[in-house]
């Protein structure tokens, strides 16, 4: 690490030494929804906010949305302020007491713009006692790792599909990094050494982090023992397999079989612990996963929007 990245690492884990919420893995599986271990959540909330709405990758299987009906990552029903997202924390944990997590899980990728950072600032002085939970593609985490830290992201989720670039060029289609266009393998390999040196540098650092792997049928499926041992070299405590959605790009892969994501999962826990209660969760859920969800009351006011995304 950089000197800057050590003051800022020992500034870090000063704070957690202080703070109220322990972010240890086993206060982890106790309240956060998504580091639970075992087939039963906690039974503890979360409030994913959705201020996020540039992405610097393309990945075939996504297709992001903005709507009231679609169950999925990457769909939301408007994109807000960081203001406007800390008035609805505020509304959420009046609704849902059981929510410890204030997370950013898109609709496009926290570090490809600063309203994620901007968002948990507000959080962090409205709501010290709440978990702070960051998801990423990880291509920006390496650049961003002192800004992360100052902010005190306390779990991070990084979405490593594959460590083979090879096969990550049939998962990825592109990839803009400091303003330049990478396709193909060239893309694939930017992306994979960016994530890997993005988590090193954050579970240095103390941050507690989960990955994220789509299983695709024909691409990744017999490999994911290979990055689960990829990523817990490089500093990964937890390991979740998604099931691939069939949509965009990727709309004729079939989803994967339960006997396929058993495998996948079997083949996985020869290297990290493995969670198992994914419920494809979509950018702006309230509430406790797999129960109720308060996002219909929170945003009952939500004006619709056309879709603004872009890929950088």
């Amino acid at each position: 690490m950089t000197s800057t990245v050590r003051e800022v690492t020992a500034h870090h884990n000063q704070f957690n030494a202080r703070a109220t919420v322990s972010c240890t893995l086993d206060n982890l599986q106790a309240k956060h929804p998504c580091f639970a271990l075992g087939g039963k959540p906690n039974n503890k909330g979360r409030i994913h906010l959705p201020v996020s709405p540039a992405c610097n990758i393309a990945c075939k299987f996504c297709e992001r949305s903005i709507n009231t009906t679609d169950q999925r990552p990457g769909v939301t029903g408007e994109i807000l302020t960081p203001e406007a997202a800390l008035d609805v924390v505020g509304q959420a944990v009046a609704l849902a007491p059981d929510i410890t997590v204030v997370g950013i899980a898109g609709p496009g990728d926290t570090l490809a713009t600063p309203h994620a950072f901007k968002t948990f600032r507000l959080v962090k002085a409205a709501f010290p006692q709440m978990i702070r939970c960051m998801s990423t593609n990880g291509l920006l985490l390496a650049d961003k790792i002192e800004e992360l830290l100052e902010v005190g992201i306390d779990t991070l989720t990084v979405t490593v599909n594959e460590v083979d670039p090879r096969r990550l060029a049939q998962i990825n289609d592109r990839v803009v990094y400091k303003g330049r266009l990478y396709t193909g393998l060239a893309a694939a390999e930017l992306l994979i050494v960016n994530q890997l040196e993005g988590i090193r540098l954050a579970a240095e650092a103390g941050v507690l982090i989960k990955v994220n792997t789509v299983l695709v049928p024909g691409v990744n499926d017999a490999h994911i023992g290979r990055i689960a041992h990829t990523v817990k070299k490089a500093g990964a405590g937890l390991y979740n397999i998604i099931p691939l959605i069939p949509n965009a790009l990727m709309s004729d892969v079939a989803a994967p079989s339960c006997v396929l994501i058993d495998a996948a999962r079997a083949d996985a826990e020869r290297h990290l612990t493995v969670f198992r209660h994914c419920q494809h969760c979509r950018a702006d859920a309230i509430g406790v996963p797999g129960g109720k969800d308060y996002g219909e009351q929170i945003y009952r006011n939500r004006v619709r929007q056309e879709n603004t995304f872009s890929h950088g």
